[in-house]
């Protein structure tokens, strides 16, 4: 079957980016699965940036992280609800929240910098290698490079690479 989203080019090339974006998580998703986290790729950010910059409204995690402010929340529900963060009231203005890390969420987000972030950056870092052209051209050799082997497989490879 023809891949028409491919075919029209950089008509459609917010598709294209959204399937290779949500390619990539599915296969993150997939990787820290396998050495033991339950947590959706997507989440990643919200938990770096926590990590990164310390307590956090959730206007300077919209900013810091260029996505909307209902991403936002959603993805705040969601680490809430696996005790990875915190949400505190600010003691001058009780309007105002700010989100921290819990004290496991700072424990996942060492060890996912360790077991899961370092292998990911690796297997992405050797997927992008070498690409060369058009946007279009380095998109389809990113895909081609995903259709020959998964992102999770790169990382895990990466990783029993960096253990042996």
């Amino acid at each position: 079957m023809e891949d028409v989203v491919r075919q029209l080019g950089y008509l459609c090339l917010g598709s294209r980016l959204k399937r290779i974006a949500e390619r990539l998580q599915a296969d993150v998703t997939r990787f820290g699965e396998g050495v033991g986290f339950d947590i959706p790729a997507g989440q990643y950010p919200v938990l770096a940036a926590l990590d990164r910059h310390g307590a956090l409204s959730v206007g300077d995690l919209v900013q810091a992280l260029g996505v909307s402010q209902p991403g936002v929340t959603r993805s705040l529900a969601l680490l809430a609800e696996k005790g990875l963060i915190e949400i505190e009231r600010n003691e001058r203005d009780r309007r105002q929240k700010a989100v921290v890390l819990s004290s496991e969420g700072r424990n996942i987000v060492e060890r996912s910098k360790r077991d899961v972030w370092q292998h990911v950056e690796t297997a992405v870092t050797g997927l992008c290698a070498g690409l060369s052209g058009s946007l279009l051209d380095q998109l389809d050799a990113i895909e081609a490079g995903l259709d020959e082997m998964s992102l999770d497989r790169r990382a895990l490879e990466k990783k029993a690479h960096q253990r042996g």
